[in-house]
């Protein structure tokens, strides 16, 4: 596992890149400048502006409707920032979620030029009934509705031109980072690099149709005697890399399942226990997981069953990063402040040259929040004032995949949340983790012929990993109701 390291300041614009530079830099510098008179008047010199709290939510909102203008690799950075309250503040995190894939339909003789050129013949003459209105448009691709041998099948396509446009886009937001960089060598800064870098490795395969489905096979095939999760089966004969047909399921939005609760045909408390052990299998046991789970690609069908949809973001994990999440997870229950400031630095979320004392004092301030009671405003006041003055100033960064990590666990305390007010995702996850316990230990551990060891040791972990991985995603929530109960 490699940590952190500060990025080499060698990225360069070509010609070619100027004129898409200018319409960034346009639409980019006035929010800029705003931003940096939130500290100085006149940018160099002078007071703060003072900022209401209206004004932050006009801004983020303007940020949305500026990004969603610039086109899909800022659309899908986004949606990763989304979930990076350690990068983004309030009220601009939580409206960057708003920011779905906002953008217009290719126009239907665009998408059947691709389809003849993947297929060599007529759309019309392999599939049924190919609606051109799309069901869905997104970034990188569009779905339209069709019919197979009498099977009910989506076709995604991938948009023209548009493998082009990420790698120009990504090699620009590089070039404006490194330079901001340069000049302001900030942990936020590297870590805005840290995620155009990992965004930049897996947004190719994320536009190859062809091994989409073969990871969607995969998991369909892993995930084959769960009666609670369904995935899309794929017709691999007319898979090719801009075009992926596979079964049509039907469903409700994951954030959009009020009326059904309501009614009683959905427990929000069993679909999120389903949520956190499907995704504690993929990530600790198979080492491989769906690292794009944003609410439109999560539905609900009419037996309640979690659907799972686009396989193009799927990451590997090694085995080591997963030992060291275990490790550090240990260390955070136990309340070991040294053993957890080690995890950190063993799973590189520490900015290089970070004095060890300075994440010891992190270590402690967290674990200070996460199991003290916060029930009094005066205590409230207290930590939240405590951990907002200093949280900027952590040299925190979330490297490679635990910024999917990071995204996974914002969308399971998410939609917890959602639907309970109370949501206390220590509780909900603590018993299934111990529940799987020796599954996700033969799985990460190997078979080193000691099974006992192994299961004592599991039931031990078992016990604390599940605690461990609610307060981990429930540390945000906390803080924010924290804040709330400190301003009443």
């Amino acid at each position: 596992m490699s940590a952190v390291t500060i990025p080499t300041l060698s990225t360069r614009v070509a010609w070619r890149d100027v004129p898409r530079l200018l319409v960034i830099l346009l639409r980019a510098t006035p929010l800029v400048v705003s931003f940096l008179r939130d500290r100085r008047r006149w940018v160099r010199w002078g007071g703060p502006v003072p900022r209401s709290d209206a004004f932050h939510v006009a801004r983020a909102k303007s940020l949305v409707h500026h990004i969603a203008a610039l086109g899909p690799a800022f659309v899908k950075l986004a949606q990763i920032f989304a979930t990076r309250a350690d990068l983004v503040p309030e009220p601009y995190v939580s409206t960057l979620a708003t920011l779905t894939d906002r953008v217009p339909p290719v126009s239907w003789d665009a998408v059947r030029r691709v389809l003849v050129e993947a297929w060599g013949a007529a759309p019309e003459t392999v599939v049924d009934a190919l609606d051109p209105t799309p069901l869905a448009a997104g970034s990188l691709g569009q779905v339209h509705r069709a019919r197979r041998q009498g099977r009910e099948v989506v076709v995604k396509v991938l948009r023209p031109g548009v493998e082009a446009v990420i790698a120009q886009d990504v090699r620009l937001a590089r070039a404006i980072v490194d330079r901001i960089y340069a000049r302001f060598p900030h942990h936020h800064v590297l870590g805005f690099r840290v995620v155009l870098d990992e965004f930049s490795r897996h947004v190719g395969e994320e536009m190859d149709f062809v091994r989409e489905g073969a990871r969607c096979e995969t998991m369909r095939e892993r995930f084959r005697d769960e009666p609670r999760l369904r995935i899309p089966h794929v017709e691999g004969d007319l898979t090719r890399r801009t075009v992926l047909v596979m079964e049509f399921l039907d469903g409700t939005r994951i954030d959009r399942l009020n009326a059904r609760i309501a009614a009683g045909t959905v427990s929000p408390r069993a679909l999120v226990e389903t949520l956190i052990e499907v995704y504690a299998r993929m990530m600790l046991r198979d080492g491989t997981f769906h690292a794009d789970p944003h609410p439109g690609n999560l539905l609900v069908d009419a037996a309640g069953r979690l659907v799972l949809l686009d396989f193009g973001m799927v990451i590997d994990v090694t085995v080591e990063t997963r030992k060291a999440l275990f490790d550090t997870i240990i260390a955070a229950v136990k309340r070991d402040g040294p053993g957890t400031a080690d995890g950190f630095f063993r799973l590189g979320l520490v900015a290089p040259g970070t004095d060890p004392q300075m994440m010891q004092d992190l270590v402690s301030v967290l674990l200070d929040l996460a199991y003290s009671d916060t029930s009094t405003v005066d205590r409230a006041r207290v930590l939240a004032e405590r951990v907002m003055r200093e949280l900027f100033a952590w040299p925190i960064v979330l490297p490679g995949e635990l910024v999917y990590f990071a995204r996974t666990a914002a969308l399971i305390e998410g939609v917890g949340a959602h639907y309970d007010p109370f949501f206390n995702s220590i509780k909900v996850a603590s018993p299934i983790v111990l529940r799987l316990r020796n599954e996700l230990l033969a799985a990460l551990l190997g078979d080193s012929g000691t099974r006992e060891p192994i299961i004592t040791w599991a039931a031990t972990l078992g016990a604390l990993a599940g605690s461990a991985a609610g307060w981990m995603q429930s540390m945000g929530r906390r803080l924010r109701g924290a804040l709330a109960d400190a301003q009443a």
